[in-house]
């Protein structure tokens, strides 16, 4: 009897050993197809696409909220920050900026602010985000003059959008001096 069990238990003995590197085998296949969310795998670049709104055709990020550019700013360098950048927030990005629907590869980019963070650029023009803008497609920002300068909504050539301005109360039309 004590012989039948030593025997069986040989014979068991290889098929554990065989299903268990079946089994780390599978393990090791579902890392490498689907490695663990890090900070690192999740670190992905910001989304500048393009919207139609009432301006027109303009620069937006990945949940449809106008992007804007800051006058003030120059060589590609933010000069909003502190309170300015709290009501106009930059648009950061972890990794490389990617673009969508209509906005160009070759004039998006970075520069890096006074913090270390990256911010997403867009034909050298750092971007920013308005705190009034509650939905997709809102240009509350456009045409406003704070922090020392005007703050203009971005067309996908990467130029500032201008408000169309009023028509005259005067019903004539604009004449040269």
């Amino acid at each position: 009897m004590k012989l039948n069990q030593e025997l069986l238990a040989a014979v068991r003995r290889p098929r554990l050993i065989v299903a268990a590197a079946a089994v780390a085998g599978l393990a090791a296949a579902s890392f490498a197809l689907h490695p663990p969310a890090t900070h690192a795998a999740q670190a992905k670049g910001a989304v500048v696409s393009t919207a139609k709104t009432n301006l027109g055709r303009i620069l937006v990020k990945s949940n449809g909220r106008t992007l804007y550019l800051f006058e003030k700013d120059r060589k590609g360098k933010s000069a909003c920050s502190g309170q300015c950048a709290t009501f106009w927030p930059p648009l950061i990005t972890s990794g490389k900026p990617r673009v969508t629907s209509g906005a160009r590869a070759s004039l998006v980019g970075t520069t890096r602010r006074s913090d270390g963070r990256l911010q997403v650029t867009y034909n050298h023009h750092p971007l920013y985000t308005f705190v009034k803008d509650k939905k997709a497609g809102q240009t509350n920002g456009e045409g406003v003059n704070a922090f020392g300068a005007g703050w203009d909504a971005v067309s996908p050539a990467g130029a500032k959008i201008e408000k169309p301005s009023a028509p005259s109360q005067s019903g004539g039309g604009s004449y040269g001096p």
